[in-house]
């Protein structure tokens, strides 16, 4: 009798063996197969958002204070290492998916956001002036998770080819990215339509094209801009921003001169004072902040960092064999560098050129 009492717990504890087994194994084969370079850059690059944030967030909790609710100066902060956290979790999930899974995944995730995409201007809520955001228990901007699956959902198009080059893929890729540009135009977005529209000409530049579509494409492309600049007022003031800054009370014009107040070295941790102007020290001029208060050199840190992730993981593809993983793994690799141009190139780049020439 105990020994048929005990047999079940014999079956439970061979079992939890067995998974704890699998679960270690599981663990090895992930540490073997991710980029181990990429992913300590990855970490440190979020080690020093996570810093960065913590030096805005008194500048953006004070300036976000009402008299009905006044947030602590660790707000933004607080909430970012949330995030942060989600974001470890959500990089193991996706960094353990086989091929095949990631691929359905990612087109899924764009399927969904671009049906949010169109429900923004119906249901979403405008802050600053512009409808981007979705309000589903928590608020979610769709067109930043459409960042991850879009260049995945392009890819799987673009490797249609492999099986069938009468496939009309450059049609399907033109309405995608049609479809999304519109939607995106209509929150205002023009930053965000010009990044996917970066990516999606990259990517049909790598899959093989005809030279002549991409020459269409590519015209095409530069008389929506020149359309955009005349007829689109927020596309005019995001490239009048962008090549000249603005007036002196400009928000870029703002963050460029919080970027260089502090010098080569910073004026030091929560020691800035021209942050307390910019609007979204903790998000969109963050490397404003890191400038003023860790310096011109953590900037360069900042720029070499992203670099080294961006030369790595193309370096990567050069040993890949398969279309759609090329494709994709670069599409990610555009969105990711592309973002990081908009935010930097602008604040640091440009001005620095307009002083050299005497501007």
């Amino acid at each position: 009798m105990a020994t048929l009492a005990s047999a079940p717990s014999l079956a439970a504890g061979n079992a939890m063996v067995r998974y704890n087994r699998n679960r270690r194994s599981s663990l090895a084969i992930w540490w073997q197969e991710i980029d181990r370079v990429t992913l300590a850059l990855v970490l440190i690059l979020m080690a020093i958002g996570t810093v960065s944030v913590a030096a805005a967030s008194p500048a953006s909790a004070r300036r976000l204070s009402t008299s009905a609710k006044d947030l602590p100066q660790l707000y933004f902060f607080t909430m970012h290492v949330r995030w942060q956290l989600l974001g470890l979790i959500a990089l193991f999930v996706t960094s353990s998916l086989s091929k095949d899974m990631a691929r359905r995944f990612g087109i899924m995730i764009s399927a969904a956001m671009l049906a949010a995409l169109v429900l923004v201007p119906f249901l979403g809520s405008e802050v600053n002036g512009a409808r981007r955001w979705l309000n589903l228990g928590i608020s979610i901007q769709p067109s930043e998770f459409l960042k991850c699956g879009f260049p995945i959902l392009l890819a799987w198009v673009l490797s249609w080819r492999t099986r069938d080059k009468a496939l009309p893929v450059m049609r399907v890729t033109i309405a995608l990215m049609g479809l999304t540009g519109a939607l995106l135009m209509a929150q205002p977005d023009f930053g965000s339509t010009m990044l996917f529209g970066g990516t999606w000409f990259v990517l049909i530049l790598l899959s093989g094209l005809d030279v002549k579509r991409i020459a269409a494409a590519v015209g095409a492309g530069l008389v929506g801009v020149t359309l955009a600049y005349f007829f689109y007022e927020n596309g005019r003031n995001r490239i009048d921003a962008f090549l000249g800054g603005g007036s002196a009370f400009d928000q870029v014009a703002l963050a460029q001169r919080t970027l260089l107040n502090g010098g080569w070295f910073g004026t030091g941790f929560w020691m800035g004072t021209r942050k307390l102007s910019l609007p979204e020290a903790h998000t969109d001029y963050i490397f404003s902040v890191i400038g003023e208060e860790f310096g011109l050199l953590a900037c360069a840190v900042v720029i070499l960092l992203y670099s080294a992730i961006l030369v790595q993981s193309i370096l990567r593809q050069v040993r890949e064999d398969d279309l759609f993983t090329v494709l994709a793994a670069t599409g990610l690799v555009a969105q990711f560098g592309g973002q990081a141009f908009i935010n930097i190139v602008a604040l640091l780049i440009v001005p620095l050129v307009v002083r050299f020439h005497g501007g």
